[in-house]
């Protein structure tokens, strides 16, 4: 199957233009307008699980019921004085489809791993004598705890809010927890009184009113009537104050170190909630005592994340001026405590950067950075510049660290997907593993080999993937491909361990996925190569990609499939209106008509991406909407969507399945009832996916079919 040559009288994306904008108006509300020939979809696939052979080394693949078994290691907290080591520890409730997590604590030698009590996200308090965490409390949802780190072991409730508190942070003398919550309020328009209503009668609910332009959120639901604010509370337990007010939302609490003020991230302004200000935000700072806000930052643009030095005369923070790119990265800033003399520290740093903790002696800040396909730690030197600690093909990121320079963290790589790791923030090198949670899974089985490749591509653009390839991989055979695409589109795929990609190859698939233009880890220029052009400017990177694999040899090029999710759902809806080289492809969770997109996804900020809003010019909506291209589709194409997303909402997935409907293209519409956006919270539903993925591909494929098919 070769890449479609589009005709002349189209763009290079295959979009006729018509000269009239009316015309162009009149096309986009056809497209939108549903069809007479819709079918249901067939019924859901049954969990089937495997049943993998032995290799010859005694080893077996690895099996999709295997993923229930699987843990995680996350927030890994060492205690002041470098002794003891607190961690979440996250794994799957079989019986109630659900992920759990607990607090386990261990010597800093790894020695006694135990399990400590029910919750997740502990953090130390400054004498080490306590732990903060979050655990299912009353009246209902996720509630703040303290635990005595003594024999006794005692633990207290904290808060008891009707909205669940987050960011929490201990006072530095420890006798307050500062967090964000949620408060609602009631719309300005709301209420109208009812005449002649019967005593006791059973009328309808009253509706929701709306006012805000941002008044929904994906797994959050309708948010019209609230605000996150700011709240201090007793570490023994009490009533929360709040120190915030007003219509802003409120996040990153930091104390000051002499316990004064709280600093955080917002944008108090009258017209803050307006959608031309969605990149904007300001530092401020509110004295605890007597809820006196002052603003730290003024400029337009994106300041945000402060964090105040061990000696509070300065505070660090990321920041950007207003542009109206896709993608930009922060500099990292510092600024006197009354928000004056600032100044950037990073110099030509272009790339991402992680939460920022302050060295011990002030004299820079460490940071995670996500960058070339791994993740390092890096630090910055109040002097300037920006230096990478580690190297490696892993995921490294550093958790926090004792008064003595022990610190604590997590690495992940190929092969491992992750564990508790100690190391010396002088020599970030020496990391000591500590944990070693799937190996009674992973133990026993051959894992595919993960092999890195970079290649170029169109616009002289330098492109890093990597193959995965099936554990008794045969490089005298032709395995069909999986081109899978990374959502965002602001977003990179690293080369460490990928539960979903290895079940794939171990169902022998090769499973090829990349980091096309528009993703992050490798500067500005490159992740906005895609502005105003998304998607079709990173087309080429992902067709090269498949190039690229086909070169190698092993490779069916007549059993090709790609699919995606979010991003990669857009991508691939794309794709198979620009190419008929795939025999079948998934796209998951897509948007696929911008126009209908812009009034019915949470993501309002869509807008901002194009150069004129559609009712000005609706040509380039249209040039970037998949639901234009259905009458060039030619391979058969499933979605999958949950019915709940507000990100991509299944409208999206339904006028895409309509259309191919009508134009008679094979496709089927997956519909997760129980999911928001994405196909993979309930871990059920990631079984699902896996399964419905293959199935679909197989349906379609010709790989392990006789000649005769």
């Amino acid at each position: 199957m070769t890449q479609r040559r589009l005709p002349t009288t189209h763009d290079r994306r295959g979009i006729r233009l018509f000269d009239c904008p009316a015309l162009l108006a009149v096309a986009a509300v056809l497209a939108m307008a549903p069809t007479l020939f819709a079918s249901p979809a067939p019924s859901q696939a049954q969990d089937a699980g495997q049943a993998p052979s032995t290799l010859p080394d005694g080893r077996s693949p690895l099996s999709l019921a295997q993923y229930l078994d699987m843990e995680t290691v996350s927030n890994p907290r060492i205690s002041p004085d470098g002794q003891r080591i607190v961690y979440t520890r996250g794994w799957i409730d079989k019986a109630n489809d659900r992920r759990k997590s607990s607090l386990r604590i261990m010597n800093a030698d790894g020695a006694r791993d135990r399990h400590l009590t029910d919750g997740s996200g502990a953090a130390w308090s400054p004498d080490g004598a306590r732990i903060l965490f979050t655990a299912p409390g009353e009246p209902s949802g996720a509630q703040l705890f303290v635990r005595w780190m003594d024999d006794e072991g005692a633990t207290s409730q904290v808060t008891r809010l009707e909205n669940s508190p987050s960011g929490a942070r201990w006072s530095p003398d420890g006798r307050w927890i500062a967090f964000t919550s949620r408060v609602g309020a009631k719309a300005e328009f709301a209420g109208v009184a009812l005449p002649g209503r019967p005593k006791g009668a059973k009328w309808a609910a009253e509706p929701k009113v709306v006012e805000r332009a941002a008044y929904k959120r994906d797994r959050a639901g309708y948010v019209d009537t609230g605000w996150t604010h700011v709240f201090v509370v007793p570490a023994e337990g009490g009533t929360a104050r709040r120190l915030t007010h007003g219509d802003w939302n409120h996040s990153g609490v930091r104390w000051s170190p002499d316990g004064a003020e709280l600093y955080f991230t917002s944008f108090r302004d009258e017209e803050a909630d307006r959608p031309e200000h969605w990149q904007e935000s300001e530092i401020y700072a509110v004295a605890v005592a007597t809820g006196e806000v002052r603003r730290l930052t003024d400029r337009r643009g994106a300041d945000s994340g402060p964090v105040p030095s061990p000696d509070g005369s300065l505070i660090a923070y990321t920041g950007s001026d207003a542009h109206r790119d896709t993608y930009r990265n922060r500099e990292i800033h510092v600024m006197n405590r009354d928000g004056s003399g600032s100044r950037v520290i990073s110099g030509d740093y272009d790339r991402q950067t992680g939460a920022m903790t302050w060295a011990p002696d002030g004299s820079g800040l460490y940071f995670n950075v996500r960058r070339d396909g791994y993740g390092q730690l890096h630090f910055v030197s109040l002097d300037g510049g920006v230096r990478a600690l580690t190297t490696g093909e892993h995921i490294f990121a550093m958790s926090s660290f004792a008064d003595d320079g022990t610190a604590v963290g997590t690495v992940s790589s190929a092969h491992e997907p992750g564990d508790v790791y100690r190391f010396d923030l002088a020599d970030p090198a020496s990391a000591v593993r500590l944990t070693s949670v799937n190996a009674d899974v992973l133990g026993h089985v051959a894992l595919g080999e993960v092999e890195e490749i970079w290649y170029d591509s169109e616009d002289d653009f330098r492109v890093q993937g990597w193959i995965v390839k099936p554990p008794d991989f045969d490089p005298a055979r032709k395995y069909p491909l999986m081109l899978v695409i990374h959502g965002g589109p602001h977003g990179m795929y690293n080369g460490s361990f990928n539960f979903a990609f290895q079940e794939h190859a171990a169902n022998d698939y090769v499973v090829l996925y990349t980091n096309p233009r528009g993703s992050t880890g490798y500067g500005t220029a490159f992740a906005n190569a895609i502005n105003h052009d998304y998607p079709g400017a990173d087309f080429p990177d992902l067709m090269t990609g498949v190039d690229e694999a086909l070169a190698r040899g092993y490779v069916d090029e007549d059993n090709l499939f790609v699919y995606g999710c979010s991003g990669g759902g857009i991508l691939t809806s794309y794709i198979v209106g620009n190419t008929d080289r795939f025999r079948a492809a998934s796209a998951n969770c897509p948007i696929v008509n911008w126009m209908s997109a812009m009034g019915t996804s949470d993501a309002i900020s869509y807008t901002r991406t194009f150069e004129k809003p559609f009712w000005e010019d609706p040509a380039e909506w249209i040039d970037r909407s998949s639901i234009f291209y259905v009458g060039n589709v030619a391979t058969p194409t499933m979605l999958l969507t949950g019915e709940k997303d507000l990100r991509t909402p299944m409208a999206q997935t339904e006028e895409f399945y309509q259309a191919l409907q009508y134009v008679g293209v094979p496709t089927v519409m997956i519909r997760f009832p129980d999911e928001w956006h994405g196909t993979s919270s309930r871990p059920s539903n990631f079984l699902r996916t896996q399964l419905y993925l293959r199935k679909w591909f197989e349906k379609w494929g010709t790989h392990g079919k006789p000649a005769a098919e």
